[in-house]
């Protein structure tokens, strides 16, 4: 007698909110880490008698690590596969908040660079110490970066990937936010308590330490955590036809070379607008160091709401409008702060916080769209914009002077800081942050659009 034989049952989805609740975490991590390093500049000015320019390459050193190890960690992620790179890029950032500890031990030895018996310079060897840890540890938030970003987006479907990338960003704007408060807690605010540069340089000890050991047990609890282990891309992202070859060149793929630079002025924007925030409230009328700084809070609160907000719209709305609007949102924000004055310049600049909110996520996700084999390739790409950090607000604050110098001189003035002549130079530099929202607006009109190539053979 036969016997019918059962179907099997077909295989539900595998659920992904797990491997996505540990991976936002990580986006934490890499964004109070970058926000944190922001704040040392005024340290660095402290504990080494520095000017703000030099001071500014803690900066520099740290958005510079991006354009080096971008490709190199896209390769990694190729070799061993997107967790074990995170892991590798935890282990690697512990060794640079380590290095802080040597770095404050040298401050008191001095280096003098002469020629012909004439001093050129002098500094501490402290310095060019923490930069290199500083260097190193943005090597392993660039690693991290480069692999959670492409990571949260292959976990689930590739049409929602805008709106994962999105909430899991949300905490990173969270944590950079509250990375502020930590500096001034327990770097900055015992500054007037220490007799020698030494000293304040051995405040930077304690929370380096911390932060180490945090990182050291999340990096084991990552290594043996149960998450995907996705080794290639295509594992999760198989090439269609008419779709990426993986013999095919990743710089050859427009929208994603478009979306490494859309990346690129979006951070740099991001982060001109934070850097001249306090100085700009200051400026426009507020006395207050302590309010601008909470206005300046406001800004990246802004960035999270967005995030978080968006996120849900995207069930609703495409990513690549949403991104088209808001591009031209922060444009009106630029302009109108541009030309008033007061509470309503400020506030303008304030809500272009809500403005950038989904631009970085939402451009990487459209950038890396469609790739298949060649995402963790396309992540490497993109994560080199990041770059934009160093180099934009650098460009904006020189141009800002510039035409501050140029209005003084124009109207007999005398150019002050914080003055008439600086608040104008401030003003008429946001043609910068203009030109940076126009790409990203072209960015969600016609740059996100993957080119198609002849089905492989």
């Amino acid at each position: 007698m036969a016997t019918r034989s059962t179907p099997p049952a077909p295989q539900s989805a595998p659920n992904y909110t797990v491997p996505f609740i540990i991976v936002t975490a990580l986006f934490g991590i890499f964004g109070f880490l970058t926000s944190l390093n922001n704040q040392l500049v005024n340290k660095l000015e402290e504990v080494f008698k520095l000017t703000h320019g030099p001071a500014m390459l803690a900066t520099a050193a740290w958005f510079f690590a991006y354009l080096v190890f971008s490709v190199p960690s896209a390769k990694l992620i190729e070799k061993v596969g997107y967790k074990r790179t995170m892991v590798i890029s935890l282990f690697i950032m512990v060794v640079g908040a380590l290095m802080f500890i040597p770095a404050a031990n040298i401050v008191d030895y001095l280096v003098s660079v002469s020629y012909r018996q004439h001093e050129i310079m002098s500094f501490s060897l402290g310095f060019p110490m923490t930069l290199i840890a500083i260097f190193v540890l943005a090597t392993g938030v660039c690693a991290l970066q480069t692999s959670a970003n492409p990571y949260v987006s292959i976990l689930g479907p590739e049409s929602s990937a805008p709106a994962r990338l999105n909430l899991a960003q949300a905490f990173n704007s969270g944590a950079s936010a509250l990375a502020p408060w930590v500096a001034a807690t327990f770097i900055l605010a015992d500054a007037s308590k220490a007799n020698t540069a030494a000293s304040e340089a051995h405040m930077l000890q304690g929370p380096y330490i911390l932060i180490a050991a945090a990182l050291l047990l999340l990096g084991f609890a990552v290594m043996f955590m149960n998450l995907p282990a996705i080794t290639r891309s295509e594992s999760f992202r198989p090439g269609k036809d008419g779709g990426p070859a993986p013999g095919r060149g990743i710089w050859s793929y427009k929208h994603t070379v478009l979306g490494m630079v859309g990346i690129f002025f979006y951070v740099g924007v991001e982060i001109a607008l934070a850097a001249i925030g306090i100085r700009y409230c200051q400026a426009q009328g507020i006395g207050n160091v302590e309010t601008a700084g909470l206005l300046v809070l406001l800004y990246y609160l802004g960035i999270m709401v967005g995030r978080f907000v968006g996120s849900a719209l995207m069930s609703v709305i495409k990513a690549e409008k949403m991104l088209v609007g808001l591009g031209l949102l922060g444009v009106v924000l630029m302009l109108v702060s541009m030309f008033t004055t007061g509470p309503v310049a400020i506030w303008s600049l304030v809500l272009c916080g809500l403005a950038n909110s989904i631009m970085y996520p939402t451009i990487f996700a459209l950038g890396i769209a469609e790739l298949g084999p060649l995402t963790s390739k396309g992540s490497g790409v993109i994560t080199i914009g990041n770059v934009g950090g160093a180099v934009i607000p650098l460009l904006f604050g020189a141009l800002a002077v510039a035409m501050g110098k140029h209005y003084a001189i124009a109207h007999q003035m005398q150019y002050v800081t914080g003055g008439l002549a600086d608040k104008i130079g401030i003003q008429y530099a946001f043609v910068l942050p203009i030109i940076c929202y126009l790409f990203i607006t072209y960015y969600g009109l016609l740059g996100y659009k993957p080119t198609r190539t002849a089905k492989a053979a």
